[in-house]
């Protein structure tokens, strides 16, 4: 098994040599406005599948595919010779799906942004289904909880200002101060 790297590295090498190769030396009619989009390797650096994309219809898909099936031999041998690998992998050339599910992507977030238009426009005119301020302002109820909370300025403590406030050597304990009790407990 080789390096993921390696084969990483081989994916992309493939990947460029199989598209120069189709614009320069492959002259099948039949290959329509092609682009590689990406290349796989197996781990064992025998197989390679090539991703690719063809502008137009599903005739000129078919007709690509076939194209790029008997190109597969030359296209090989130049892999071969351009990558210089001991054993040159298989190539299967494969429709890359990315065009068709962007495009279903893109349908749902069109669907989706004219929904929230409807939802929007429903909004604007909608009215509460009960009283436009849901929360009780009984006078009464406010006084008697504002009352319990309230501090006054007496009863608080002035923590800056109380020496009693902070803790400090003379607030600690005894066994704290004293070094035989500190000996002890080590």
């Amino acid at each position: 098994m080789a390096d993921p790297a390696r084969a990483r590295k081989l994916a992309d090498r493939i990947k460029v040599v199989v598209a120069e190769t189709l614009e320069r030396r492959i002259k099948d009619p039949r290959l329509g406005f092609t682009t590689i989009t990406a290349a796989r390797v197996t781990g064992d650096l025998q197989h390679a599948t090539v991703f690719y994309t063809v502008f137009g219809d599903d005739v000129e898909k078919q007709a690509t595919a076939a194209a790029l099936a008997s190109a597969r031999g030359v296209l090989r041998s130049e892999v071969g010779r351009r990558t210089g690998v001991r054993l040159t992998p298989t190539l299967e050339f494969l429709e890359d799906a990315v065009p068709e599910n962007a495009q279903a992507i893109e349908d749902l977030l069109r669907t989706a942004r004219e929904q929230d238009a409807a939802v929007a426009v429903l909004a604007a005119s909608a009215q509460p289904a009960g009283e436009a301020d849901p929360y009780r302002h009984d006078p009464a109820l406010l006084d008697e909880d504002d009352d319990e909370d309230d501090l006054d300025d007496d009863e608080v403590e002035d923590v800056e200002h109380d020496p009693d406030a902070r803790p400090g050597a003379d607030r600690l304990g005894d066994d704290v101060l004293d070094p035989d009790v500190r000996a002890r407990r080590r």
